[in-house]
């Protein structure tokens, strides 16, 4: 399949605008390209270990709109057919009328022709079998080899949710679950992607685990995930929803009935999390972070005891930490 990209130089300002007025006439679903710094909000929503810092903001923006071109090289808009020169013309009226009211940079356009990319699945090719100390984590395109059948193996598919195991803070928690994982205990994981840390500690001995996510995608790959590893679906619950700000979310997961709660997540979540978490652990729980850069261990350990946990461990992987610390009996 082919596509027809009409590409716009504007500015920031005026992207919500563009979309808008182009919507109009049949063009849905722009990628924007800027470099706009993510809000404080936006990262939290992501619930990734770190973002990278980004070049600096120029102002500058380029919306792409995409035209599916047909086996004979036509082209459609709203269920009529149209030439890529009556679009032009359509886009340049558009982008005209903008002008009169509002600045939107030089509005230049160029057009391209692009295959058709799976962008849901064009991560696999990134994705192959590693280890986390005697643990296979393996997708499920791979086969496991004769040498690795004792092992403890995972089989997970990422899918659109965050997370593969392959990240050094992941690896951190995987191995303080296994710590101080008991037997049937009761987990509670904070931004659970994939699921991976949650189905490792069903596979370690816990008798039921919890998870929480912002992203609905994590439903899917999570119920994946455990199917792919014979977990009983009774055996790991999944609710949507952020546990720092949303009560009823707080209310469905439960007060103080977790033995063990993982979140492995960025810092600045972690320090309004903590609090937050004292009412979901039992006396004596273990709370167990990562996603923590080095130059925020100090935040988070000072958030950690000023809600009144003991800090137990701090444990450092490359410029990743870290913290496990328990609730008072």
């Amino acid at each position: 399949m082919k596509w027809k990209k009409f590409k716009i130089k504007t500015v920031t300002e005026a992207e919500d605008i563009i979309i808008s007025a182009l919507c109009d006439i049949g063009l849905e679903g722009a990628q924007i390209e800027d470099k706009v710094p993510l809000t404080a909000l936006e990262k939290e929503q992501m619930f990734v270990d770190i973002l990278p810092e980004g070049p600096e903001d120029d102002g500058i923006a380029y919306l792409s709109f995409f035209v599916e071109e047909k086996e004979d090289g036509s082209l459609e808009v709203c269920g009529e057919p149209v030439d890529e020169a009556a679009i032009l013309e359509r886009v340049r009226g558009e982008l005209q009328e903008l002008r009169q009211f509002c600045d939107i940079g030089e509005g230049v356009i160029t057009v391209d022709e692009t295959e058709d990319i799976d962008w849901i699945n064009n991560w696999k090719q990134y994705f192959h079998q590693f280890y986390i100390d005697d643990i296979l984590v393996i997708p499920s395109w791979e086969d496991v080899n004769a040498e690795d059948r004792d092992r403890i193996v995972l089989h997970i598919d990422p899918g659109t949710a965050f997370g593969t195991g392959m990240h050094e803070t992941t690896q951190l928690c995987v191995r303080q679950l296994r710590k101080y994982m008991t037997p049937a205990a009761r987990l509670l994981d904070v931004g659970t992607g994939s699921g991976i840390l949650s189905i490792l500690s069903l596979m370690f001995g816990a008798g039921h685990a919890v998870g929480t996510d912002l992203d609905e995608c994590a439903v899917e790959a999570v119920a994946a995930n455990c199917e792919a590893n014979a977990i009983d679906s009774s055996r790991f619950e999944m609710f949507i929803g952020n546990i720092i700000t949303e009560k009823s979310v707080q209310e469905r997961v439960g007060f103080g009935c977790y033995d063990i709660v993982v979140a492995n997540i960025l810092a600045d979540v972690l320090v309004p999390l903590t609090p937050v978490i004292m009412n979901q652990l039992k006396p004596g729980g273990i709370y167990i972070t990562s996603g923590i850069i080095d130059d925020k261990e100090e935040a988070v350990v000072e958030a950690v005891k000023a809600a009144g946990l003991k800090v137990l461990e701090v444990n450092h992987q490359g410029e990743w930490v870290s913290v496990t610390a328990q609730k008072g009996l």
